[in-house]
């Protein structure tokens, strides 16, 4: 959920001990149903979109970074293709990360995306 992402990040720069976040417009793009999601305070905004399809997501970046998100990350449904062909469209203005599964856990995703 964009809460887990947030926390994530928020942990890393505390560990680093930086005490004011420099990151504060943060995106999210996930494979599933159509939607966009805006959320945060003054200090930190993200942005949740989801696709129908992949390849959509190529204009959804370029969209976010038009609009100042610092750095987006890719639900773990995009092949490194597709991760390849954001980071291109989006001239590597900002960092892309994508999320990744464990070999134990391919039973499971097959299971929620076989049908």
């Amino acid at each position: 959920s964009s809460v887990i992402i947030f926390s994530y990040c928020l942990c890393l720069f505390l560990i680093q001990g930086v005490k004011q976040m420099p990151l504060r417009h943060f995106g999210f793009i996930v494979v599933g149903d159509d939607f966009v999601q805006d959320q945060g305070t003054d200090k930190f905004r993200m942005k949740v979109v989801g696709v129908s399809k992949p390849k959509q997501a190529i204009d959804v970046a370029k969209s976010m970074v038009a609009d100042g998100v610092q750095a987006i990350e890719l639900c773990g449904a995009f092949s490194p293709v597709i991760v390849g062909k954001i980071i291109e469209a989006i001239e590597y203005k900002v960092p892309v990360g994508t999320v990744s599964y464990g070999a134990e856990s391919i039973p499971g995703l097959y299971k929620l995306f076989s049908d």
